[in-house]
């Protein structure tokens, strides 16, 4: 998930602060000492994070495109300079450009706002972008919510009393809300200091940038791991209580399956899983790979000569060509597998599944899984030939049916026409009449669909008294018959208009 710095270098920003009395710093001063603590723990900890630098007054630049060097981004805090006012709304739509452009409009990205919480003066300031958002036509809307998901991280240079002393706190909380309500405003606690500003922002790593160690188990073997990015904690919004469900920290592989019987499941997130005992350097921490661990063992290998069992893993999925189903908690799924990253290289990756006992219908409960080795004949047959997935439902579906639907007008004119053509050929046709016009007389009834009803009693009324001199005189009878059948049935009375009801042939002494 990839992460933009976006750094308000407004004049704002270069107000003194005076620290112990003794030596004076800017309020920028301490925005870059905290940005810098920020960087330094990604360095150590995130490793793997795309970050990108922005700076912003009136106008926006892209200091440092998005990167894991996080030496050029510490480079770049040192070397910025003062600009005129704050146009927050400017930087915000620098920020949509530059997202897009890199990551498309699908890809999560976290958003760092580091300001002293000064809105700005005039036209282009937050308070006038704000009043006048019903105001704006298509061509100039606000940047906010942006186009692909975010969660926005406010940092002010400020504390929460300085905030509240003016209404830009206010406004500050209606961006937040605007980009989705998914992030938070961070305030420093007592004097503007080194020591508050490096609180805000621990608070910040601790919640957004914390590594997630784990460890991965499988039968007698285990191995730590770290997770990346830190998997959200997962609300299901049927329960009548929601409570947010979190990724635990022990994975417990429960079984294998082959990529074929797995598919393409629907996944609510997707993961790297690194061996924490494995340390690459930045540009090739990403890609894990079975290949690159053999060239360059870390140098706790070198020493100790100790397997990692999340190497051997990859390595057996990627050349069997099967997924590990790992259990994430109570009733919780996911599975791991071997994504491919280039010809050379590839990932061990954890993509997640909806909690649920069931969350892959067509593999039943995973917890009624098992080894072939325990049923009674192979169940892809002794040349693979077949395969036991999808597992059939022991109550058939309602969709599975035969039920009628009228999805184009042209399905509901076949089977008008059906009906007509039956009604041609009575008395030979009277029972496939019949059934047809029961069925289409359940459809009409289930849809509410009265002005069918009496549309079809019109034209059997017409065909009656089309019928030629040859025709079979109980013909007219049974068409007149349904006629007024359905008639009465479009009137919505109970008495008639009873689903399970049908329309019977009307015995006649030319009945059979």
């Amino acid at each position: 998930m990839p992460t933009v710095v976006l750094m308000d270098v407004s004049l704002s920003m270069t107000r003194p602060v005076s620290l112990d009395g003794i030596e004076e710093f800017q309020r920028k001063n301490l925005a870059v000492h905290g940005l810098n603590m920020l960087f330094e723990h990604m360095a150590s900890n995130y490793r793997l994070e795309f970050t990108s630098l922005m700076a912003f007054s009136s106008l926006w630049e892209l200091l440092v495109p998005f990167t894991r060097d996080y030496n050029a981004l510490q480079e770049a805090l040192s070397n910025l300079e003062d600009y005129d006012k704050t146009c927050v709304e400017a930087a915000l739509n620098g920020v949509s450009n530059v997202v897009q452009q890199e990551w498309g409009s699908a890809c999560p990205c976290q958003v760092v706002l580091v300001t002293d919480g000064s809105l700005g003066i005039g036209k282009g300031s937050l308070r006038h972008s704000l009043q006048t958002l019903k105001q704006r036509g298509d061509d100039k809307k606000f940047p906010l919510p942006f186009p692909f998901p975010t969660k926005l991280f406010i940092m002010c240079i400020a504390n929460a009393e300085e905030l509240q002393m003016t209404d830009a706190m206010d406004n500050l909380e209606e961006l937040l809300r605007l980009s989705g309500g998914d992030g938070q405003i961070f305030t420093m606690e007592g004097p503007l200091c080194m020591k508050s500003v490096q609180t805000m922002f621990g608070k910040l790593i601790d919640l957004v940038y914390s590594p997630f160690h784990a460890v991965l188990h499988c039968g007698n073997l285990s191995s730590d791991v770290q997770v990346f990015p830190r998997p959200e904690p997962v609300v299901m919004d049927e329960e009548v209580e929601p409570i947010p469900r979190t990724v635990s920290t022990d994975l417990e592989i429960v079984g294998f399956i082959e990529i074929a019987d797995i598919a393409s499941p629907p996944v609510i997130s997707r993961h790297l899983v690194l061996p924490i005992a494995v340390n690459k350097d930045v540009d090739e921490v990403g890609t894990g790979t079975t290949d690159e661990l053999e060239e360059e063992p870390s140098a706790s290998q070198m020493a100790g000569k100790s397997p990692n069992f999340c190497v051997l893993l990859h390595g057996s999925l990627k050349v069997e060509g099967m997924v590990a189903l790992v259990q994430l908690g109570p009733e919780w799924y996911g599975m791991l597998y071997s994504q491919a990253d280039s010809k050379k290289k590839s990932n061990l990756m954890m993509s997640l599944f909806d909690p649920g006992p069931e969350p892959l219908p067509w593999l039943g409960k995973i917890s009624h899984l098992g080894p072939i080795s325990e049923a009674a004949d192979n169940p892809y047959g002794e040349d693979d030939s077949k395969s036991p997935f999808p597992v059939q439902p022991q109550v058939k579906r309602s969709y599975a049916q035969n039920v009628t639907v009228w999805i184009k007008a042209s399905g509901l004119q076949t089977d008008v026409q059906k009906i007509l053509r039956n009604a041609r050929k009575l008395p030979d046709k009277t029972q496939t009449f019949y059934k047809e016009l029961n069925r289409l007389r359940k459809a009409a009834l289930a849809f509410g669909f009265w002005e069918l009803l009496k549309g079809v009693a019109d034209l059997l009324e017409r065909e009656c008294t089309m019928l030629p001199d040859s025709a079979h005189p109980d013909a007219a009878f049974q068409l007149s018959h349904a006629a007024q059948q359905l008639k009465l049935a479009s009137t919505g009375d109970s008495q008639y208009a009873a689903f399970d009801h049908n329309i019977v042939p009307m015995h006649t002494d030319f009945s059979s």
